[in-house]
């Protein structure tokens, strides 16, 4: 009886561009991660003596002149990678040399049809090859207003943890590193190897978003005194909806003055700011609390119950149900949270007249 000719285990080689600064968490977290997604790869097919995946490490640092391999899961052949991940890096953000022996690496293996993805910091190292003009990408939430500054080409979207392009993949957040990975996972490995490699893991398949974590960081180092006392004024009112007259006449500014000098020192409109406030203190409710829904509400001055789901959905990306459930904390942190959540505003210089 002929034997039933065995399906072959995939290959692919996914390497991990390296630079200084580079989280060790990020490259030992990811070369973990795919490297149980190669056993389960190979398991599936039938061959439990070989990983679907092999995995290297590359660096260049400033003293070089060209791109090394400095580790590699299965020494001997020739490279022929499919994926490049950037993880990310402590130091990027505050660089800003836009020639290296990396860039220009990245920039020939983008041309020979290598993917490449970035994480957080190492976002910044993509960008600066150029490839993302044009485009969104995501880094982390702290980071979007040095990002937008430093690549305004470039449409910063930071609410999401992963952004994908196909060519070139970028995730936001110190950890999205593991969200990254099994996206990448499933497009290079299919779906269930994916779920397996999550369920090993222990983590949530992809899916999350970074706004489910961010918190609301208005500026305030804008120089402007007159908006700044307005937007002070306008933290001790989140409980109630304020006007655009009350906010200009709090500022002693006329209206249109008031409403122009606002967006130019915060980038949003008094509207906006204020519902953003609004659901923090929501969020608060919502984790240290046991108020329904229904009365969370009422005490922010929604008469709508409907509309206040609505907004908070838009801002957060979950329900205020579904927000609760994931984030709600236990009673012995609740006091410390809720006293260091804002108090970075309360510690802004005086403004004068105030």
């Amino acid at each position: 009886m002929a034997k039933t000719a065995r399906a072959s285990v995939p290959h692919i080689e996914i390497g991990l561009a390296c630079d200084v600064g580079t989280s060790y968490t990020g490259i030992y977290g990811l070369t973990d991660l795919f490297g149980y997604a190669g056993e389960f790869a190979a398991r599936r097919h039938g061959d439990s003596a070989r990983s679907a995946v092999r995995i290297t490490h590359w660096r260049a640092d400033h003293a070089a002149t060209e791109v090394r391999c400095e580790y590699d899961s299965c020494p001997g052949s020739s490279h022929r990678l499919s994926l490049l991940v950037i993880p990310g890096n402590v130091q990027a953000p505050d660089r800003t040399d836009k020639a290296s022996p990396l860039l220009d690496w990245l920039r020939e293996k983008h041309s020979e049809g290598v993917v490449l993805a970035a994480v957080c910091g190492g976002v910044f190292i993509l960008a600066r090859t150029g490839l993302l003009a044009g485009q969104q990408a995501t880094t982390h939430w702290s980071f979007h207003q040095v990002f937008a500054e430093q690549f305004p080409d470039v449409l910063t979207e930071t609410d999401h943890m992963v952004i994908d392009y196909g060519d070139v993949v970028t995730a936001g957040g110190v950890l999205a590193w593991a969200d990254l990975g099994l996206r990448l996972t499933e497009r290079f490995l299919g779906s269930a190897v994916m779920l397996e490699t999550a369920r090993f893991m222990l983590v949530d398949p992809p899916g999350r978003e970074q706004r489910f974590y961010s918190e609301f960081d208005p500026k305030t180092k804008h120089g402007d005194k007159a908006i700044l006392k307005a937007q002070l004024w306008l933290f001790t009112q989140r409980e109630r909806p304020v006007s655009v007259a009350d906010l200009a006449g709090r500022a002693d500014l006329e209206q249109r003055t008031f409403l122009r000098r606002f967006v130019a020192a915060t980038g949003i409109k008094p509207s906006e700011y204020q519902q953003r406030l609004r659901i923090t203190r929501a969020r608060e409710m919502l984790e240290f609390s046991q108020a329904t829904i229904e009365e969370i509400s009422w005490s922010l001055g929604y008469g709508d119950v409907a509309g206040f789901r609505r907004v908070f959905r838009k801002i957060m990306g979950l329900t205020p149900s579904d927000y609760r459930r994931r984030f709600c904390q236990p009673p012995l942190q609740r006091a410390a949270a809720v006293h260091d959540r804002f108090a970075s505003m309360s510690q802004q210089p005086p403004v004068e007249g105030a």
